[in-house]
């Protein structure tokens, strides 16, 4: 009998696929490598939550509704914009999935260093991936993108790994002279000062993805949502699994956007923290750090000795690990590898880190 893999597609045999950070089972861990927000979310969700399962838990028997109608209503109604520009997701990585299924044939184009994701699902779907470099600067590539023969192109903003967030007016740029799908990944844009979303009404090609696993708090649950032209909402629809979120994930999400006031006052104390330690590792080590307008904080760290580079990046990650504190440390870029993206805690959690930099140092 021929192997599995032998009877698998060929380009699903050699696919290499995403890999998510570290989630640790065993306690003791200070968890900062995935971006999860270091809050609770509103307590309207776990009263929603337990109003929907009741005594006996017997709505669960039943489907959700296909559509996440009236969660759609809500997306809606936070952006200004009609439930037809809406689509719902398990997560912001399937409506990702669902924008490469209908477009990205026979590729896309991403800038790098990015969501690596992106060319995983483009891989699934047998596509090739042109990616665009970033430079230090974090300048976004404007005229590259522009001139980008894609079908459809991924870009974050703000930018993971960096936090580095891209204006409106240089978005706008791009969908003036790009010919194809703009994704604007828009999965942090709660910290960052401004968003993509009014240009929407000026641009049928531009499609924005958010998630609710960082500001609202609900990584567990699984939502994300598509804003985009009714077209391009009809297409995604076309694609999208029958039920593809569930009964408590559409109620969980509802209870959380309906409770701005609970969620601005938890932004605001991250991006209160972030920045804080942005200028903290400035002033007291002299490190570069990236101006994030994410709830991250991507740094370059020195050895007392003024060192700096991969092996140092490195070797700051691992005496992390053997801290328990869990960052993030990309190696497979030239502009990634002399850094490591710090999620933003709580205050107790950032001092461990604070604390656990210092002693590195003393020790590198």
């Amino acid at each position: 009998m021929p192997r599995p893999s032998e009877l698998a597609l060929p380009h699903i045999a050699a696919l290499h696929a995403y890999t998510p950070g570290l989630q640790p089972t065993d306690a003791g861990w200070v968890k900062l490598n995935t971006n999860e927000c270091p809050y609770p979310p509103s307590p309207r969700v776990a009263e929603a939550l337990r109003r929907e399962i009741g005594e006996d838990g017997t709505a669960l028997r039943l489907y959700p509704n296909p559509r996440s109608s009236a969660l759609r209503e809500v997306v809606a109604n936070l952006h200004g914009l009609k439930a037809e520009n809406v689509c719902i997701g398990n997560g912001s990585d399937d409506v990702l999935n669902l924008l490469v299924r209908v477009f990205a044939s026979p590729n896309a184009g991403y800038t790098f260093p990015s969501y690596s994701l992106y060319p995983v699902l483009v891989a699934i779907h047998h596509g090739g991936i042109e990616a665009i470099d970033f430079d230090r600067s974090m300048k976004l590539p404007i005229d590259k993108i522009a001139a980008s023969p894609a079908p459809i192109f991924f870009l974050t903003s703000p930018n993971a790994p960096t936090g580095v967030a891209f204006s409106p007016e240089e978005i706008e740029e791009v969908l003036k002279r790009y010919r194809g799908i703009l994704v604007v990944d828009e999965a942090y844009a709660l910290f960052a000062r401004k968003d993509a979303v009014p240009l929407l009404s000026r641009y049928p090609n531009l499609v924005i993805t958010r998630t609710l696993s960082k500001a609202y708090a609900l990584a567990g649950i699984r939502i994300g949502y598509v804003l985009a032209a009714a077209e391009t909402i009809d297409l995604l629809d076309r694609v999208r699994d029958s039920y593809n979120t569930s009964r408590l994930s559409q109620i969980a999400a509802i209870a959380a956007l309906q409770d701005g006031e609970y969620y601005s006052t938890i932004v605001e104390k991250i991006k209160t923290t972030r920045d804080f330690y942005i200028e903290e590792w400035r002033r007291k080590f002299g490190w570069f750090v990236y101006q994030s307008e994410a709830n991250f904080i991507f740094v370059e760290p020195k050895t007392a000795k003024g060192e700096a580079g991969p092996a140092v990046a490195r070797a700051a990650f691992e005496f992390f690990n053997q801290h328990k504190v869990l960052v993030r440390y990309f190696p497979s870029h030239a502009l990634t590898a002399s850094f490591l993206r710090i999620s933003v805690g709580t205050d107790d959690e950032m001092l461990v880190v604070d604390e656990t930099f210092q002693a590195w140092r003393k020790n590198a």
